[in-house]
């Protein structure tokens, strides 16, 4: 696996010349605004068009997409699938506790990086029972939240996820304990396939079958990659210096495939348009220092925020995000934050739907 370097202390410094602030990414959103449900119909929501080369913006449906987008356009699609990561169980003390499975250890063993919930005292050894044919041993105890399981799975590891693991929603997203059997497929593109991710890569939560057909049929090509959605995506910004926040590592794979469709259509001039933030680390994380995307599986802890050159995607289609945000940092960096936060406003004024069940958004 290649490891993608990060930009530099010097170059991010660079970057950041209008010492930027954490607080120049805030905006007020009434709580109503956040969408706690999706629409019936995914390409129904409504879609704020930004073009970078006008004054306006204008409004349509996600459905009107097929005409919106450039002739001859490839979009590009993460196709990571969300899997049901968040575990309860039981201590040896009889206690409660709860874990979200954040990343697999290489080798043989089912060793897993966690977030842990309720594992205050908890020493190495100690042994977590999650159901009768799910249990587990802490290899290293929950410190600040973080620690190293060891599970002992009866029969497949997966299949047992599938069967006692819980959708980990973003909390936001107000559900009683359990969660709702209808948000396994809700809360997944229609595209997904490959597992591994914490949540969904929400600006492909809006495509159908029918709508990526007819994408097709207007002439739009489209090609698959995939990022495994991590605490990276969603890790807090907790410094004041834009330049000082550090991402968490993320996987991302790019076939040949892929690689080649992307090279060919940049040498063609066509434009690249990245179906949500993740799709559009990945593609600029894997761009070499000649332009070329290149086919592999590595990880990324890049971090986009104004004053980022972009080398890879002339287009975003992407949800509403967080205030304060390394998602909002990266919307403003391709669009401009002043250019981004009056589209927010002018979302906020005429009431869109906001965050992971929410509208969508297109900049071009």
């Amino acid at each position: 696996m290649d490891k993608i370097k990060p930009h530099s202390a010097a170059e991010r410094r660079a970057a950041n010349d209008d010492g930027l602030r954490l607080s120049d990414f805030d905006y007020r959103l009434p709580p109503e605004l956040i969408a706690q449900e999706p629409v019936r119909e995914r390409s129904s929501s409504r879609l704020l068009v930004l073009d970078r080369r006008q004054v306006g913006l204008a409004h349509r449906r996600f459905a009107d997409l097929p005409s919106l987008l450039p002739p001859h356009s490839l979009l590009v699609l993460n196709d990571t699938r969300v899997v049901p990561a968040r575990l309860l169980g039981r201590k040896e003390t009889g206690g409660q506790l709860e874990v979200l499975l954040v990343r697999r250890e290489p080798g043989q063993a089912e060793v897993w990086d966690v977030v842990c919930r309720g594992g205050q005292h908890v020493r190495a050894g100690a042994r977590v029972v999650f159901s009768d044919e799910l249990r587990a041993e802490w290899k290293t105890a929950p410190q600040a939240g973080r620690g190293r399981l060891e599970f002992f799975p009866g029969a497949d590891f997966r299949q047992l996820l599938e069967r006692h693991g819980q959708l980990p929603l973003p909390p936001y997203i107000k559900r009683p304990a359990g969660g709702r059997a209808a948000d396994r497929q809700q809360y997944q593109t229609v595209y997904a396939r490959t597992p591994g991710a914490l949540a969904a890569p929400t600006a492909g939560l809006h495509f159908t079958r029918a709508l990526l057909d007819r994408l097709v049929e207007h002439g739009i090509e489209t090609a698959f990659l995939t990022l495994h959605v991590g605490l990276g995506t969603f890790q807090p910004v907790r410094v004041e210096r834009v330049e000082e926040h550090a991402m968490e590592q993320e996987e991302f794979s790019i076939s040949a495939a892929t690689a080649r469709r992307i090279n060919r259509a940049k040498a063609q001039g066509r434009t690249v348009v990245a179906v949500g933030t993740t799709t559009t680390r990945a593609l600029e994380s894997a761009c070499d220092p000649a332009g070329q995307v290149q086919a592999g599986w590595r990880q990324t802890e890049l971090f986009i925020y104004p004053g980022f050159r972009f080398r890879v995607i002339d287009g975003l289609i992407t949800n509403f995000h967080l205030p304060r945000s390394t998602l909002l940092m990266l919307v403003s960096a391709f669009a401009g934050r002043e250019r981004v936060l009056r589209a927010y406003a002018e979302a906020v004024a005429r009431g869109y739907r906001f965050y992971s069940y929410g509208d969508g958004m297109l900049i071009v």
